[in-house]
């Protein structure tokens, strides 16, 4: 499975288009942060991460990953958080740390029903943040 959705994820490119569909196919602000309001306490119970979020407020991060999600999906919000390779400097974040954190958004968005076209969208626009925040050995 691992497989496939990078190959659809590079399919898709870092140029892919985010347009009001896929925010649509989210279900709109609502359905997203319903995702993220499962996908925040995931990272929180996920040994291999869990102590990037522990001082983390869930209700803040779930309201900021909403915000960059619905931007990113073409709908009507504006992220206004931090740049990532600057939130995420020095925090020592591995390649296994973030393939943990796809994995418990993954799984969020296939507890709350998002069809496996509009996951793989999602992380097609997702993807590119990886070279922001995991860092160099």
């Amino acid at each position: 499975m691992r497989t496939l959705l990078l190959i659809l994820i590079l399919s898709f490119g870092p140029s892919a288009q985010a347009d009001d569909r896929l925010y649509q196919a989210w279900g709109g602000k609502a359905g997203i942060r319903a995702v993220m309001d499962d996908f925040v306490p995931r990272l929180k119970a996920d040994a291999r991460i869990a102590h990037f979020f522990a001082e983390v407020s869930s209700r803040h991060l779930a309201e900021q990953l909403t915000e960059q999600l619905c931007q990113l999906a073409g709908g009507p919000c504006r992220y206004e958080g931090g740049e990532m390779r600057a939130v995420h400097e020095g925090m020592g974040v591995r390649r296994a740390d973030f393939n943990a954190l796809v994995e418990q958004l993954q799984a969020a968005m296939q507890a709350r029903g998002i069809a496996f076209a509009d996951q793989n969208r999602m992380l097609a626009l997702l993807a590119p943040m990886h070279r922001e925040i995991v860092e160099p050995r």
